[in-house]
């Protein structure tokens, strides 16, 4: 049976943004560098948007509405880091228009620079 994290996981990735789209299409079915990513993962009572469990890595999408959440994202990044694993947060603006900074960084974020 599904829990409530589970439930609202589920409808974000049914409406995902542009860019989640975009970044999930570069990173999905192990295409970067054979690193397996889920989508919409609940993780700590939290949803995080893309997490690699191998290599303990988190990537957060960040649009316009986080520019009033940033204490809020703040200590939730805290809170995630505290438990080992690593976050790194792109806007959203980024996935559209740099998408090789974007693969370049998680790369360097995943241990696997090329």
């Amino acid at each position: 049976m599904a829990t409530e994290r589970q439930d609202f996981a589920r409808k974000l990735r049914k409406h995902s943004t542009t860019p989640e789209d975009i970044l999930w299409s570069l990173i999905r079915a192990h295409r970067l560098d054979g690193l397996k990513f889920r989508r919409q993962v609940p993780l700590l009572g939290y949803t995080v948007d893309f997490l690699c469990l191998q290599r303990k890595l988190i990537i957060e999408l960040d649009g316009a509405q986080h520019d009033a959440e940033r204490d809020y994202d703040a200590a939730r990044t805290q809170e995630i880091e505290r438990h080992g694993f690593t976050l790194i947060r792109f806007r959203n603006e980024t996935i559209l228009n740099d998408r090789d900074a974007v693969i370049a960084a998680i790369r360097e974020a995943a241990g696997t620079s090329r």
